[in-house]
């Protein structure tokens, strides 16, 4: 009795085998397709991107001709209509870099190395040093620490939390910190400012793709902190937002410790 048992249990685990063999099958060939067309994605994103950039540059740089060689001739009607072209050429410039940062923010490897956010944030302040000289600013950091990441990815976050920390910001002197605490196995960090705030309604509609809480009074295409988000969460960590209407606005990511 036992051995018959025996046999029907060995017959139903060489039954369960052969089907997780087959379902691990199936998984592997939906990878395999899955990993191509990724592939085909990103080939298709890569010369898409690649062709309108240069066609934009073509608007733009014979737009600019135009008025440079024209421009004398020119009634002040079609000056104007000449540098409508020019700006709609630079928007879309800036619109074209941010989806293609924001759609490149999640994809690769995820093969991190470790990273000092001191040099991180280095590089960062180097783009936004001719706005902190027209506004008069002054940004401050806590010693950071090194985190496990993607250094370049990493300096594009801090370069838009400073570029909204400086762009929003409605006193004469902004200022912006950035510090940094431990959290379990994360590093925390923080980037305050001195503006107006953000009511805590608009907390999660800011970090949305496309979602902009100020109309065209200032430049941005509503893809920044959308990109910073995904970044972060790519990384293996959270963003968030704390803020009181008229004190300020903290804007908070944490990062794992390196390896």
């Amino acid at each position: 009795m036992g051995t018959s048992s025996q046999i029907r249990a060995e017959e139903e685990i060489g039954r369960l085998r052969q089907a997780l063999d087959a379902e691990t099958q199936c998984c592997l060939e939906a990878q395999k397709r899955l990993d191509r067309a990724n592939r085909e994605f990103e080939e298709f994103v890569s010369t898409a991107a690649h062709d309108l950039r240069e066609s934009l540059r073509n608007v733009a740089s014979y737009s600019q001709l135009m008025a440079e060689t024209y421009g004398g001739s020119l009634d002040s009607q079609a000056g104007e209509f000449l540098e409508h072209i020019r700006e709609g050429a630079a928007r879309m410039q800036s619109l074209l870099a941010g989806v293609v940062d924001y759609w490149a923010a999640g994809i690769g490897d995820g093969e991190f190395r470790r990273t000092d956010m001191e040099a991180v944030l280095r590089q960062a302040l180097l783009s936004v040093d001719q706005r902190i000289t027209e506004r008069g600013a002054t940004v401050t950091h806590d010693p950071l620490p090194a985190v496990t990441g993607d250094f370049a990815i990493l300096t594009k976050v801090l370069q838009h939390l400073l570029r909204n920390a400086l762009e929003y910001c409605d006193t004469t002197s902004p200022r912006v910190h950035i510090s940094c605490t431990r959290a379990d196995a994360d590093w925390v960090f923080s980037v305050r400012d001195n503006g107006p705030g953000i009511d805590p309604e608009f907390r999660e509609r800011i970090f949305g793709a496309f979602k902009r809480l100020h109309g065209k009074e200032h430049p941005g295409n509503g893809l920044g902190l959308a990109f910073c988000k995904k970044a972060i969460e790519w990384h293996g960590g959270r963003m968030w937002l704390e803020s009181t209407p008229g004190a300020g606005a903290t804007f908070y990511f944490s990062l794992p410790l390196p390896d």
